[in-house]
């Protein structure tokens, strides 16, 4: 079939995409690669496609389908999406990316090279030409274009050949091999789709039983992704699979995908809108009773299945405080220890039995912990970990928020500052950072959980390198019983350099005894209730990104050394992403290029390194081509940007 051919099948809904496969994820270099092997008339493969009935059929976008039969593309989405974009200059109705991996190709008459337009490189030079431009208007003007030109005049014949078997690629045929027949159920299909894509991402379990229930119900993603977009828009980035797998429990009492297959649409339904309910339900009191209150600080997301049939059994709510609390308890124990950190699904259905029937669920489910930890008691050593990524971080938080943890320069009560409200709360090092390495410590002391306390961001810039010992001072005599409130030793000679060891050791056992006595409080139901309420319905997410780690900074700084040594304009760190009209905080980013890398020629530009995806949403759609690793950066820099094509490391 020719590429036009099926380009205009595509706009007739004769082909296209099906629910279970995901969005488009080449980028520019696959893309340039592909236009690159096309035009030298390189194999590119063949497409498999599965020829369906239209009716029931679960395709991706809301473009309506052919009547009676459609094709939906089982292998060579990428190739194909590439090429409607280039051609056609936008992408098809169910395309799911970034649209500026298509825009912009160009082609070097003199060199035979795609690139991706850098007006530096190609501004008011002749041999540079818009591809898309070229497909859609024809070699018509480039023949006057080239032959206007006295360079060219000689080499005319030899160019506008290269217009032509450019031009050409719009009728080069792809084989289509099809898959047809009443045998070709979802499962089978998937099967397949897997065993082509060798060299792509599995489709996982969750993928499959969802498009099973696509199958009968088209609009299920849709109603899905309703629910993710509002716990996303109140700062909790959850996946599909992880939706669905509440619904799962809840409507089966089992965590393996496969209890969904006798599900009728009615009760799947059902299942989803009671699932919703229970998230909200078990988010609201986490936020509200535990403080955390976004994505970061979130910990043990694969309880929240158990938890959510918990609380759907007993009608959306649990029956007193005392319940709630215990429920929190094991919750918060849930995380700590790891215990989905395994065989999910098997784990899962262990607590899943633990709570049929409802009465003594709780006991039962805060036994299998006692039993895989034989000790839930809080010992010092075990804030002895390092990083936010940390098991005993979200602990830290939760503290902070729930036990009156003052900050440091107001004396402000940081729960009644942050909590219900989501003003920014900052993480701070007690002894800063680049202090400690003047004093010679290593990565992991400095990054100490027992080293991190939580500020406003005011407060926060305005320690910033002080050294503990003066600023910590300053806090105890301005701010009675700030100090304590943050499990600050009160020795005054553990604030010194030469004593920071000490100081983490003492820090551990203070945050011990403030871990255990709120945790005990949780089983026995003592802990006084929280004046703020947390409410995600009406929640706004923190502005969320920015360098979250000791790994990020290490490889922002040798992006910072690249760029400097290739005479590239710095950028800026932690950029602050507003919106234009209202000016409210969206997104810190990274590392940004607001004026691009040329300022006023090329389009702004971001770095993000281990963001979400809506972090990564925001990002583009105010406009920044973004990347999400340092080398890839590296590479769109030295191919786009420096003239010299200069290598990427």
């Amino acid at each position: 079939m020719q590429v036009l051919t099926i380009l205009d099948q595509i706009d007739l809904g004769a082909i296209a995409l099906p629910e279970f496969q995901r969005g488009y994820v080449w980028n520019r270099d696959q893309v340039r690669g592909l236009m690159q092997s096309l035009y030298r008339r390189y194999p590119v493969g063949s497409l498999l496609v599965w020829v369906t009935e239209t009716e029931g059929a679960a395709a991706k976008g809301d473009a309506p389908l052919a009547p009676g039969y459609v094709k939906l593309l089982l292998d060579g989405q990428q190739r194909v999406t590439s090429l409607y974009g280039i051609l056609r200059g936008n992408p098809p109705a169910f395309f799911q990316g970034s649209v500026a991996t298509l825009t912009g190709l160009h082609f070097n008459v003199e060199e035979e090279t795609f690139e991706f337009y850098a007006p530096v490189k190609m501004k008011d030079n002749p041999a540079w030409i818009n591809v898309t431009k070229l497909m859609q208007e024809g070699p018509g003007a480039l023949i006057t274009h080239f032959a206007s030109n006295e360079q060219y005049k000689e080499q005319l014949p030899t160019y506008l050949g290269r217009v032509a078997d450019l031009y050409g690629i719009r009728d080069i045929h792809f084989h289509v091999e099809e898959v047809a027949g009443p045998d070709k159920t979802v499962d089978v299909v998937v099967d397949i789709f897997n065993r082509v894509n060798t060299g792509g991402t599995k489709l996982s379990k969750g993928d499959l039983a969802l498009a099973k229930v696509c199958a009968a119900w088209p609009d299920a993603r849709n109603h899905m992704n309703a629910c993710l977009k509002k716990w996303r828009d109140a700062g909790f980035d959850f996946r599909l699979d992880w939706l669905l797998r509440n619904t799962n429990t809840i409507l089966t009492g089992e965590a393996m995908f496969s209890a969904l297959k006798d599900v009728s649409v009615p009760a799947f339904q059902g299942g989803l809108h009671d699932a919703e309910k229970a998230v909200d339900t078990l988010l609201n009191l986490i936020g509200s009773r535990l403080g955390m209150d976004h994505d970061r600080v979130l910990g043990g997301r694969y309880a929240l299945p158990v938890m959510s049939r918990y609380v759907s059994k007993r009608g959306g709510k649990t029956t007193d405080h005392k319940e709630r609390d215990r429920l929190l308890y094991w919750y918060v124990h849930s995380f700590l220890w790891g215990r989905y950190a395994g065989s999910t699904e098997s784990i899962m259905n262990q607590d899943l039995k633990a709570i049929e029937p409802l009465d003594g669920g709780l006991d039962r489910l805060i036994g299998h912990l006692r039993q895989s930890r034989a000790d839930l008691h809080i010992h010092p050593e075990d804030f002895a970990g390092w990083s936010l990524g940390a098991r005993f971080y979200p602990l830290l938080y939760l503290l902070t928020r729930t036990c009156g943890a003052k900050d440091f320069c107001t004396g402000v009560t940081l729960s009644s500052h942050l909590l219900g409200k989501l003003s920014r709360l900052e993480l701070h090092h007690v002894f800063p950072k680049a202090y400690l390495y003047k004093q010679g410590y290593e990565l992991t002391d400095v990054n100490a959980i027992a080293n991190f306390a939580f500020l406003t961001k005011e407060c926060n810039l305005a320690i910033s390198d002080t050294p503990p010992d003066e600023y910590l001072a300053k806090v105890a005599a301005d701010q009675p019983g700030a100090l304590e409130s943050q499990w600050i030793p009160a020795d005054p000679e553990l604030w010194k350099p030469e004593n920071y060891l000490a100081f983490l050791a003492e820090r551990r056992k203070l945050l011990a005894a403030a871990a255990n006595e709120l945790l005990d409080g949780l089983l026995a139901g003592g802990i006084p209730e929280s004046e703020a309420v947390y409410d995600v319905a009406t929640a706004h997410a923190l502005p969320t990104g920015g360098i979250g780690g000791e790994e990020e900074e290490f490889a922002i700084l040798d992006l910072l050394e690249w760029v400097e040594e290739r005479g590239l304009p710095l950028p800026q760190l932690g950029y602050e992403l507003a919106d234009a009209d209202t000016g409210a905080l969206l997104a810190v980013i990274d590392v940004a290029w607001p004026d691009g890398l040329q300022e006023g020629l090329s389009q702004p530009v971001a770095v993000l390194l281990e963001e979400p995806d809506f972090v990564q949403s925001t990002v583009n759609q105010a406009g920044y081509l973004y990347f999400t690793s340092v080398e890839a950066f590296k590479e769109y820099a030295a191919s786009e940007v420096l003239a010299a094509g200069a290598p990427a490391a």
